[in-house]
């Protein structure tokens, strides 16, 4: 092949344009696409780096450990700190310096090593039914054991990551012995087996079925923003549940980047930004969380359901027991 100044020319513009492709950001996500678009045309529009998301319902550890060094994803975005720590442990992950995310994540909000950083917040409360469940009925995750509310507690599976974590806050608030009478407790209150969604439970309120379940906060936000499910959402108030020596338990949806990201610095651009003003508002306004960065504040909708004092259990403790969460909810038969 003769080399000329134009194929010179056409090859060195060929090597120039080829990161152009790179520049995109591939994100492994647990968390549902209309929650995180949003987000991500927000970021793109602002940077012009594109992001490519795969939604995954379950599997991204094992996806990512049978991909290996191939992998193409850059970021992991994931709800629940369980999930969280076990990316890390999986050793899929990598330690991620920054100034800007130490700077707008509290310290109790990421991982000692710098290996994942919460990015918003919920709590695990109650939805009461206005009509059948009097104010100060419900005030302690106890509560839900009592023999009062037997046949009127409504709950998806036990084995959900979101229900786990909170069975692993009642183990580090009371231990495990305690904590099997608690599930036990709860499972005997149970108007159906548990099944569908958080908002599922609410609809089963509306519907005379139960009258309280178990949901996260956001939830509210987004069927009230569904002309189909607002009627659900009016028929329920929000109750702030504690621990009896303790608070609201919390828990968060966070970020990682892959041990093998193809494109680190555009990933590191994703994160930093996930953490700053732009998208914490997004986080408040259009999902209808709680903030991580200090700087930010909940929305006008969210600060209406209530104050709460949070559960100071650290999150990588409630995550670190999750498999004893998991062996207890199965030795009880939860969801049988």
């Amino acid at each position: 092949m003769i080399f000329t100044r134009s194929t010179i020319y056409i090859a060195a513009l060929a090597s120039f344009v080829a990161p152009a492709i790179a520049k995109d950001v591939n994100v492994y996500s647990y968390r549902q696409p209309e929650l995180v678009k949003p987000l991500f045309d927000a970021f793109t529009a602002e940077t012009d780096i594109k992001v490519n998301v795969q939604f995954l319902k379950k599997g991204l550890v094992e996806k990512l450990v049978a991909e290996g060094n191939r992998s193409p994803a850059d970021v992991i975005l994931t709800v629940d700190i369980s999930r969280l720590n076990s990316v890390v442990e999986a050793g899929v992950t990598q330690p991620v310096a920054s100034n800007v995310l130490n700077a707008n994540i509290p310290s109790e909000f990421r991982d000692p090593d710098n290996q994942w950083f919460a990015i918003t917040s919920r709590a695990r409360i109650v939805y009461a039914s206005k009509e059948r469940v009097k104010n100060g009925e419900v005030t302690t995750y106890e509560d839900f054991a009592d023999p009062k509310w037997k046949g009127r507690i409504c709950t998806r599976s036990g084995t959900n990551a979101y229900n786990l974590a909170l069975t692993s806050a009642v183990i580090a608030n009371h231990g495990e012995t305690a904590a099997k009478n608690w599930l036990e407790g709860v499972k005997g209150n149970l108007a159906r087996k548990p099944q569908g969604n958080d908002r599922a439970q609410v609809k089963a309120i509306y519907a005379g079925e139960c009258d309280i379940s178990i949901g996260n906060t956001y939830y509210m936000a987004k069927m009230l923003s569904n002309p189909d499910q607002v009627a659900w959402a009016n028929s329920v108030r929000i109750v702030f549940p504690k621990f009896e020596n303790g608070g609201t338990h919390m828990n968060v949806s966070g970020i990682a980047m892959t041990k093998s990201a193809p494109n680190k610095q555009n990933a590191l651009k994703l994160m930093e930004w996930l953490s700053g003003d732009e998208a914490q508002k997004i986080y408040a306004e259009a999902n209808g969380e709680y903030p991580i960065n200090p700087k930010l504040s909940a929305s006008k909708l969210v600060v209406s359901w209530g104050e709460f004092t949070p559960d100071d259990t650290p999150l990588i403790e409630i995550a670190k027991l999750r498999p004893a969460s998991l062996k207890l909810t199965e030795i009880v038969a939860f969801d049988e």
